[in-house]
């Protein structure tokens, strides 16, 4: 389902705009540094669904950019048939941050999508954008116009969260196989949640603040579904599942609101917050990430702070673009990974086929992987909210507050480097920095795990149940 929320720069202490969220799909997950990449000219690539998806289509072939941007992403292996590796977003060099989540479509559009459905699927838009987009607007023009010619393949309707340091935007691509899509401005005066996705009423044509297609009304009258005389156009109740803002988006955007009407405004702890409550977050959020949405001096300075499984139990920790690498630890694993369940890490069957060998690296396979220990410490600490969730909580919150304090003198010397033309100074200054404060977080993560089990077990609660215990969620 996934959640993203946006903070328009007039509502923080350090001015400046956020874009924070986390995916729901209960598959590996990954961090990734793609970097910029050219590609010869007639270079395509596939996108879409297969005949195996839940709502099945068939894989199409469409253009490669020139070139793709440097980018900063989560990847994650499964999601209802839809073909891995998928995405939900990220940050590229010029500062464009996308957020994946889902946003369903009225019931009479899920069923007349057309069943050989083709063109880009949700995470091939999230990733063409993180890849291509220069700006935020751009990014909406692009989801339009791959629409509008290759057509789009759905689960049931989707939506996503597009930013740049200057303007956001909501966009909502519906089911139906009609071409529907429409997109709302966000502005430094904004604070938007979306779980799901949503737009509400709409001016009769596009404008600033405003985009959809031509066909957008016309659709709309042709099914029976909207008239002049039923009033403004609501793009929620019309297209969409009538709902609006669901209860979770609804106490997270109020929660936010009286935050930022406080005199010191709402801060980058506010922001975590936002998407490490356990009334929001829990196991089904697959990572956390929050992007500071800035024009540095460097493209190399942008950053995300990022978490490798909901961070209601994990710490958001800065990764840098200008970084050369990432973790092994924080790469693809075999855990939870779709696919990986049959294939060995040993090649005498590959022969005779070749998907029983596994696709992630031996080396990386016999390290730790961030992902599964601390879902390891999630599951613990959910055992027994008090004491062991509230500890947790408190170290992760420190650890963070650490990391913050340091970020703007890292951030400081890494952009001397720049300015002396030392850029493989200050890749290694970020790459060190970033590595030390996951690699720290990863330790003590171990060490909480080990205490949390020696305590459950001495006080004979560890839940052996097939009923899991979880903190209450709104959602």
């Amino acid at each position: 389902m996934s959640y993203g929320i946006y903070i328009g720069r007039n509502l923080t202490a350090d001015g400046i705009a956020y874009l924070a969220g986390y995916g729901d799909e209960p598959s590996s997950h990954w961090l990734e540094l793609c970097p910029r990449a050219a590609h010869p000219e007639g270079s395509t690539i596939t996108v879409g669904v297969t005949p195996q998806a839940d709502m099945p289509g068939r894989l199409s072939e469409i253009p490669q950019a020139a070139e793709t941007l440097r980018n900063l992403r989560v990847s994650y292996s499964y999601y209802l048939g839809v073909p891995a590796p998928l995405t939900n977003g990220g940050l590229n060099e010029c500062g464009v941050a996308v957020r994946d989540i889902w946003a369903t479509s009225r019931a009479e559009l899920i069923a007349m999508t057309p069943k050989d459905q083709s063109g880009p699927n949700y995470s091939d838009l999230a990733r063409l954008v993180v890849e291509r987009a220069r700006s935020a607007r751009e990014g909406v023009e692009m989801i339009g116009d791959l629409i509008a010619t290759h057509g789009y393949s759905t689960y049931g309707g989707n939506s996503h969260m597009i930013a740049d340091p200057e303007e956001a935007w909501v966009v909502i691509e519906f089911a139906g196989g009609r071409g529907l899509w429409c997109a709302e401005r966000l502005g430094p005066d904004s604070i938007r949640a979306s779980r799901p996705g949503y737009i509400g009423e709409i001016p009769q044509a596009p404008d600033a603040d405003f985009l959809f297609p031509p066909h957008f009304f016309d659709t709309a009258r042709e099914m029976g579904w909207w008239s002049p005389e039923d009033g403004p156009f609501d793009v929620n109740r019309v297209y969409g599942d009538g709902k609006h803002r669901w209860d979770g988006v609804a106490w997270i955007e109020d929660e936010m609101r009286a935050r930022a009407a406080r005199p010191e405004k709402i801060g980058l702890e506010d922001v975590f917050w936002s998407i490490s409550t356990e009334r929001l977050t829990g196991d089904t959020a697959g990572y956390g990430q929050v992007v500071p949405l800035i024009h540095p001096a460097h493209d190399a300075l942008r950053m995300m702070w990022h978490a490798p499984v909901g961070p209601v139990t994990a710490p958001l920790l800065p990764v840098f673009l200008g970084q050369s690498s990432v973790p092994p630890a924080w790469r693809q694993h075999r855990y939870l990974t779709s696919g990986e369940s049959h294939r060995f890490l040993d090649r005498r069957k590959e022969a005779k086929d070749p998907d029983t060998v596994s696709r992630v690296p031996q080396g990386i396979e016999t390290g730790p992987s961030a992902f599964h220990e601390f879902k390891r410490l999630m599951h613990l600490a959910f055992q027994k909210p008090e004491p062991i969730l509230t500890e947790v909580w408190a170290h992760w919150r420190a650890v963070e507050a650490r990391a913050g304090a340091d970020v703007p003198d890292i951030l400081r010397a890494a952009g001397l480097l720049l300015d002396a033309g030392e850029p493989a100074l200050a890749a290694r200054l970020l790459t060190e920095f970033s590595h030390a404060r996951l690699a720290e977080a990863l330790a003590d993560c171990a060490a909480l795990s080990a205490a949390a089990h020696a305590r459950l077990r001495a006080l004979g609660a560890l839940n052996m149940t097939g009923v899991p215990r979880t903190p209450e969620q709104i959602w």
